[in-house]
């Protein structure tokens, strides 16, 4: 693991759950962590105390234009970015002969498109400082087809690819991988 210390990372989604861990982690490690968060600011609050009263950042990521104003806020504030987590993500249960235009768009408005311009902000930022690191929380339904998850799957395997190809455009000087994780339980699901 690259030495950390006193360098920027921003985590998206990381007031709750995986993004509170990656965010707690790698405080730990000596990152300035930045938190984004869109409606969870209590925990987010929360999880910026423990992080050693890391910066807030309130951003809908399924605007363009909150994303863009996100990165200058973040640039602003801490002066560069050394490496970005894109772990906010949506998750639903829909049978695919039940899914709408809408249900589509909710899933891929977070869990595609903005992992995509959240990379673009951040690979600027990043070439401006030297150099960074890029890692997109994908998961296990973009590997495994799951039923009941079309939408969802579709969304996440979206995901490994672009990392791919964005690995090979911002190569050498950033680097970009995702990582799929299995289930993980949590309280909004069975």
């Amino acid at each position: 693991m690259d030495n950390l210390s006193g360098k920027v990372v921003l985590v998206t989604g990381a007031a709750k759950r995986v993004g509170r861990g990656i965010a707690l982690r790698l405080a730990r490690e000596g990152a300035r962590v930045a938190i984004h968060y869109h409606n969870s600011e209590e925990e987010a609050r929360r999880t910026a105390q423990e992080c050693g009263g890391a910066p807030l950042f309130r951003a809908n990521l399924e605007s363009v234009a909150a994303i863009e104003r996100m990165f200058a806020e973040l640039e602003e504030r801490l002066g560069g970015l050394y490496g970005l987590v894109n772990n906010a993500a949506r998750f639903a249960r829909a049978h695919p002969l039940e899914i709408t235009e809408a249900d589509w768009d909710f899933i891929h408005s977070v869990n595609l498109k903005a992992v995509f311009f959240c990379c673009r902000e951040a690979a600027k930022l990043m070439k401006k400082g030297g150099g960074g690191r890029i890692v997109n929380i994908s998961s296990l339904g973009g590997i495994r087809p799951w039923a009941e998850h079309a939408h969802y799957c579709a969304s996440k395997a979206g995901v490994i690819m672009l990392t791919r190809a964005l690995a090979k455009a911002f190569a050498p000087d950033i680097t970009v991988n995702s990582v799929a994780p299995g289930v993980i339980p949590f309280e909004d699901i069975d």
